[in-house]
């Protein structure tokens, strides 16, 4: 955003964005709150004028593109009805009820559309109307009469048509003719006018049930995106074919890692050996470095009795994300959504001394959610995952220290990747949330200092922090600049207070102890989806399914060839040999098709002079390579963690 300014009781957005200077203002945020440019901000309010080339000028225009979306299918396609579309990242959508499904020829014809109503540069005009007239306005819309009734019923999820006690509207205006093209129910802000937003392209449809409830009615999803230039959006048109090129589901099918077969359930996958390889070798690294930093191991079971969900208020608050009870005729059971209260268990086994804390439990613990099956995406929203879990049970004091060592470990356990962290956020105490107001107060208190020390800038979030207490979120950057939520870390007193958590202090005197959740990686699933498309699936060599293969030219060099890779195999190495009956070219192209690091190419000189010709995976090729050689560096290589990219 542009430098503050301050408002003068009379001069409206678009005169203080030409007092500001700013280039392609398209709002303006008042006293923190979002208006368009007509808006004429009260003396002394605080000023900020958006522009097209920032975050938040992008999404209003991506707001404004979703409102001329609509506009265009209901030009086209007379009796089409329409619900909401919000702008999201990157983009926009908005959900119609249409007789048939959109096809590829539909987008090109309402794009076509929407670029006519660009160009007729017609204006956004805000106007705030009460519950009747807009149950008048919208009369042969449905989806509108809900959200204005459930407005009206102070439902929290219609705020985006409210604004206060008023119902706004937004109108779009022809110039020439001052007749009304179009009207939305929205909140706002908008662009000043259509012709403000400079590219736009619809990218797929797809069916989307009203109010994401799979019980209402199934509506048609169309996606577009929108930038400020050509060139912004050609450029992430190809961020999105690079990301398209990355899909770890595709990926994982091509290199044979892991498959979601019909028979087993949506949500939940099966690791093929190649796939397990990588995993092991993730979950290996995770525990080493765990008990390095004086983490404590433990194993629970995968179900619990209602009664303890019931106590610690998984029922109460988390179990439609739960699945269903099973009766085992001694009460109900629950596939556990969480591993925290079997850790808490552990910890209240027996008398704790303050002496003994910090506790650190860790686990690689399998959790159960069900997930609605329209937001699964693989590994990346799943139903069955398994964190890299751990619950810090501490004094009060310890507490920030402990938060400042959890950040360590992640820079050390993420670096081993190339990765972050490379954005934070801070989230505060929700509207709906437990605990006293002391505790709030110095849970939020102890983050900001744990972040501080740690050297970490941050964002805030507020309110959007879990209802037993604040959080920390930490997402990485990926190789096409995607950012990817992993790690959470989260101060709990709520839970230590439900299951009565207590520790002896050095008076004798009984004590609640603090949680501190934390998983890294968030769970092996997701962070395993972002290796794939971080680096394309060329993983790293040392966490490589198949380190090298090895590659006889004729049956007579196969011997020498099983000699290398045995030699190659005792030193730890995952490698092997092809000595399949296809061509040699043909066996190079598979192995590189499966992104295997080394394939090691042995002839007769090879067999001569007890060497391989070295052929890597982005094609270099070193010949005549003592084996030793080439093992020596092979394990430099595996044990430093050197990291690829495949861009």
């Amino acid at each position: 955003m542009n430098a503050a300014i301050v408002g003068d009781g009379s001069s409206d957005g678009f005169a203080l964005a030409k007092q500001a200077e700013a280039r392609a203002p398209l709002a303006q945020v008042v006293a923190g709150r979002q208006r368009d440019l007509a808006f004429v901000p009260p003396e002394g309010a605080e000023v900020r004028i958006v522009t097209q080339t920032e975050d938040l000028g992008r999404e209003v225009a991506r707001h404004s593109s979703a409102h001329v979306l609509a506009q265009a299918v209901l030009r086209l396609y007379p009796g089409a009805r329409y619900s909401i579309g919000p702008p999201i990242e990157d983009g926009f959508y908005y959900d119609f009820e249409v007789e048939r499904p959109f096809t590829p020829e539909d987008l090109e014809r309402i794009e076509k559309e929407m670029r006519s109503i660009l160009k007729a540069n017609q204006r956004f005009e805000r106007e705030e109307i009460d519950r009747d007239r807009a149950l008048e306005l919208f009369a042969d819309q449905p989806y509108k009469i809900e959200i204005i009734e459930g407005v009206d019923a102070g439902d929290p999820t219609q705020e985006a048509a409210a604004d206060g006690p008023v119902i706004s509207v937004y109108r779009n205006v022809d110039p020439g003719s001052g007749e009304v093209a179009f009207v939305d129910l929205c909140r706002g802000p908008h662009v000043p006018g259509t012709g403000r937003i400079k590219a736009v392209k619809l990218l797929r449809s797809a069916g989307a049930y009203w109010r994401g409830d799979e019980n209402r009615q199934m509506l048609q999803r169309i996606y577009g995106t929108a930038w400020e230039s050509k060139d912004a959006l050609d450029a992430y048109l190809h961020r999105v074919e690079e990301a398209e090129r990355r899909d770890h589901r595709k990926l994982g099918r091509e290199l044979e890692l892991y498959s979601w077969p019909e028979e087993v359930g949506s949500g939940l996958a099966l690791w093929h050996p190649n796939g397990a390889i990588v995993r092991k070798t993730l979950e290996d690294l995770a525990r080493q470095m765990h008990l390095d930093r004086g983490y404590q191991p433990v194993y629970t079971p995968h179900i619990g009795k209602s009664t303890l969900w019931e106590v610690s208020g998984h029922l109460g608050f988390y179990r439609e994300n739960m699945f269903p009870a099973m009766d085992a005729g001694e009460g109900e059971y629950f596939a556990k959504p969480m591993n925290c209260p079997f850790h808490i268990l552990i910890f209240s086994s027996k008398t704790r001394s303050y002496k003994e804390l910090p506790i650190r439990l860790s686990e690689l613990g399998t959790v159960y959610r069900h997930e609605r099956s329209g937001t699964l995406h693989g590994l990346l929203r799943a139903r069955g995952l398994t964190q890299d879990d751990s619950h810090i049970f501490c004094r009060p004091d310890q507490v920030v220290d402990e938060l400042v060592g959890v950040v360590d470990f992640l820079r050390d356990l993420f670096g081993a990747f190339g990765l972050g962290p490379d954005r934070v956020r801070f989230s505060t105490r929700p509207t709906k949330s437990v605990g006293t107001d002391d505790q709030w107060e110095q849970a939020e208190s102890d983050i900001p200092e744990a972040l501080r020390r740690s050297g970490l800038e941050y964002e805030i979030d507020e309110g959007d922090g879990a209802f037993y207490g604040p959080k920390i979120d930490i997402d990485v950057r990926d190789a096409i600049g995607r950012y990817w939520q992993l790690s959470t870390i989260q101060v709990d007193f709520q839970l230590p207070d439900r299951f009565g958590l207590e520790y002896v202090d050095d008076h004798g005197e009984r004590q609640r102890p603090v949680m501190v959740h934390r998983a890294l990686f968030g769970s092996i699933e997701r962070f395993m989806g972002v290796l794939v498309e971080h680096f394309a699936g060329a993983f790293p060599t040392w966490l490589a399914p198949l380190q090298a293969a090895v590659i006889p030219i004729a049956d007579r060099h196969a011997t020498y060839a099983r000699d290398v890779a045995g030699r190659l195999s005792s030193r730890g190495f995952r490698v092997e040999v092809d000595d399949s009956d296809d061509t040699m070219g043909a066996r190079i192209r598979r192995r590189q098709l499966l992104k295997v690091p080394y394939m090691l190419v042995v002839g007769d000189r090879e067999v001569e002079s007890g060497t391989v010709s070295v052929r890597r995976r982005t094609g270099e090729e070193t010949p005549g390579v003592p084996v030793e050689d080439f093992a020596g560096k092979l394990a430099v290589e595996i044990s430093e963690r050197r990291v690829e990219l495949s861009i």
